[in-house]
């Protein structure tokens, strides 16, 4: 996904610069409309250079999908009640690990649907896990005792579902942007796969090994 961005936004900058040569040889032979037209055609060619190297910055972090898959194995160890460690293993290979407080693991996501259009340019549906927190099992805890969350999505200079919710221009590519949010009991030692399909996230235990 991110080569085909970057390939759209190099070759709409490059045709910026052509049209824009042609403007300024329209120019120099007293051709008004050439030097309109090329000019246009140029701002536009630009603008276009822009949307797709905005949005080659801004998807980075972001996995596209076709179907239910793996988006980390986690595992998780009790240390007393209460409290419990974290384990993430990403697809990519990379490691985090977290100390929480709470009775269960809890895992949002951001989830972008493109549209037609987009799919076309090569751009499908595609998530970003965003946070792990400790979860408790009563709401009065959740008033009153600590709170733990950390990051899990990569940071970027900007960010496509922050952008999609700003701004109308997205609108025409995006379908749809939404978060989801997943989560289940860390009261034993266990192993669990976080999965994301296009209706959300859900976690699958593969191991528990006791109390």
């Amino acid at each position: 996904m991110q080569e085909q961005l970057t390939i759209l936004a190099v070759l709409f900058a490059v045709l910026s610069i052509a049209f824009f040569i042609t403007g300024i040889v329209a120019l120099k032979k007293k051709r008004l409309f050439g030097v309109a037209v090329s000019l246009t055609l140029a701002l536009l060619m630009l603008s276009l250079a822009a949307l797709f190297g905005t949005i080659t910055i801004a998807t980075q972090g972001y996995r596209a999908f076709t179907r239910e898959e793996v988006a980390a194995v986690v595992k998780t160890e009790p240390i007393v009640p209460g409290r419990f460690n974290v384990q993430f293993q990403f697809p990519d290979g990379r490691w985090a690990t977290f100390s929480l407080a709470g009775d269960e693991l809890y895992v949002d996501a951001h989830i972008l649907k493109w549209k037609p259009l987009a799919n076309f340019l090569g751009l499908h549906t595609s998530y970003e896990l965003d946070r792990v927190a400790g979860r408790y099992l009563k709401v009065e805890d959740e008033q009153t005792k600590a709170r733990t969350v950390f990051f899990l999505s990569q940071k970027k200079p900007i960010d496509i579902f922050n952008l999609r919710r700003r701004y109308t221009l997205f609108r025409p590519l995006l379908d749809a942007e939404y978060g989801s949010a997943t989560f289940i009991a860390a009261d034993q030692a266990a192993e669990f796969e976080v999965r994301v399909s296009t209706t959300g996230l859900l976690i699958r235990p593969l191991f528990r090994y006791g109390k």
